[in-house]
């Protein structure tokens, strides 16, 4: 591995451990055994690194989202057991010891301190959208047109940020996949009633 990787996976570390504020050029550095000159060169800053190391972890969730190894998600693409599949699993990482996503909160809550970081992941938001969009509705990530992105897949992704908030929050009121189905459920069948 060269120093690009070895400071991607040494920030991946140190933001797991001590989150994006915490965290500074001098951790990253130890924990990947490169220097300082190594992420001004490879990254142009720590906040791009810090960022670009966030999307890496959370890209990395997506095998845990569609069902790992446990043989793919439940029901048809676009059904209401494909929903609650999905979001099962989504929930399921909000339940792990040291969740990824408490550090989406520290962004929220940070936001205008941490602009590298903050615009990085603004523009990833449309692709991690775009990333749920077939796990639900099926088809292929590359096949989403950029309309869906913007709808379907924006429309999970404020879902997503609102469950991390909630789960954050307090985990013990925090809505399980049932509960967000049953939302949807009847939900739609008030729409089809009006």
């Amino acid at each position: 591995m060269g120093h690009r990787e070895d400071l991607l996976e040494g920030a991946q570390r140190c933001l797991l451990e001590k989150g994006f504020a915490r965290t500074t050029a001098r951790d990253i550095v130890k924990e990947s055994g490169t220097n300082l000159a190594s992420i001004g060169y490879h990254y142009g800053s720590k906040d791009t690194l810090l960022a670009q190391a966030y999307v890496a972890l959370v890209e990395g969730m997506g095998d845990t989202f569609a069902g790992g190894d446990e043989g793919g998600l439940a029901g048809e693409p676009g059904s209401l057991e494909r929903f609650r599949a999905v979001w099962s699993n989504i929930i399921a990482t909000m339940r792990e010891p040291g969740s990824i996503w408490r550090l989406s909160m520290e962004i929220v809550v940070m936001g205008d301190q941490l602009p590298e970081v903050r615009d990085h992941l603004v523009r990833a938001q449309r692709e991690a959208g775009r990333g749920l969009v077939p796990l639900l509705m099926g088809g292929r990530e590359e096949d989403v047109s950029d309309e869906t992105a913007d709808t379907v897949g924006l429309f999970c992704v404020t879902l997503m940020t609102g469950l991390i908030a909630q789960w954050t929050f307090d985990p013990e009121t925090a809505p399980d996949a049932d509960r967000l189905t049953e939302g949807l459920r009847r939900m739609l069948q008030a729409a089809a009633r009006g």
